[in-house]
């Protein structure tokens, strides 16, 4: 089988102004597109700013449901531009009820599908549990013109079951939208430390299931709007991994980039003939995965 796929990955410094940011994209969504891209993979929470630095009542204004505004606007693009789009937005699901969602566009512009964020973490910086309620579509691939998109987002990517369950479910790609950055008292040892086990950890997904990985960060300094800390600094660095961990491209960690590149999906048939993983699963001794902690 011969599929080979080319994928944009955009890797932007959002400001506060929503407009001139999906302007931007925009305009950088078509730059892929005419370098020949098949396939377009935006940052998590793309339109703005990251809000979760801090828990205020009045960033739920705004999220939008789905289809809306923002559907609206990326599926005519991947429509004019003819490729698949995976978006990551704000959703308001109802009244009190909101998600962190990636949404997926075919060529035509349609929604092929939408993808709940599942793993939502609480952390200094990062108080998503205060805005997302925890997703539930499950781990289910998207089906697209180029295939079937098994996509995640940020906070999934530390996990290995969000990743098997995908590859069980048939996906041939993972992709991670992600927004995760330094903390500003961490040494530059420290940091270095995160931003490698970030990568590896996505990377040993691409080994563990005989598949391509694709990961988009946002980049660049966001205050916290609070005054009480330093802010993020998003640590770029997204990445396409082939299905041996191979690094196939990766952007800087502190500079704006669009870049395609070749993906090989047939390659996973190959790898998955050399390195057997899912053959020898031994699917008779896992039920223990199913429990918080083991006492």
């Amino acid at each position: 089988m011969e599929k080979k796929i080319i994928a944009g990955l955009i890797q932007q410094a959002n400001s506060s102004n929503r407009e001139e940011n999906m302007s931007r994209l925009k305009s950088r969504i078509e730059e892929c597109a005419r370098q020949g891209a098949q396939l377009v993979v935006l940052q998590e929470l793309h339109n703005g700013l990251y809000f979760c630095q801090t828990e205020n009542p009045d960033c739920f204004d705004e999220a939008e449901p789905i289809p809306g505004p923002s559907t609206q606007f990326y599926g005519d693009i991947a429509r004019d531009c003819h490729i698949v789009l995976v978006t990551s937005l704000f959703e308001r699901r109802a009244p009190g009820l909101y998600h962190n969602t990636a949404v997926v566009f075919d060529k035509d512009g349609s929604i092929a599908g939408k993808y709940r964020k599942m793993h939502i973490p609480d952390d200094p910086a990062y108080y998503e549990k205060f805005y997302f309620t925890p997703g539930d579509l499950g781990f289910e691939p998207i089906q697209t013109s180029i295939g079937r998109l098994g996509v995640l987002v940020c906070w999934d990517q530390w996990y290995p079951e969000a990743a098997r369950l995908m590859a069980l479910r048939g996906a041939d790609l993972l992709i991670y939208p992600t927004a995760i950055g330094w903390e500003s008292s961490d040494t530059p040892d420290e940091k270095e430390r995160q931003r490698n086990a970030w990568i590896l950890s996505q990377r040993g997904h691409a080994v563990a299931n005989g598949l391509p990985v694709v990961s988009v960060n946002r980049v660049g300094h966001e205050p916290d709007p609070s005054g009480q800390t330093r802010g993020i600094q998003f640590w770029g660095s997204s990445f396409v991994a082939g299905p041996q961990g191979e690094i196939l491209w990766q952007a800087s960690c502190d500079e704006e980039c669009v870049h395609t590149v070749e993906i090989d999906l047939a390659r996973s048939e190959t790898v998955r003939r050399w390195w057997p993983f899912l053959r020898d699963r031994r699917i008779d001794a896992y039920e223990n995965l199913t429990r918080r902690f083991i006492d």
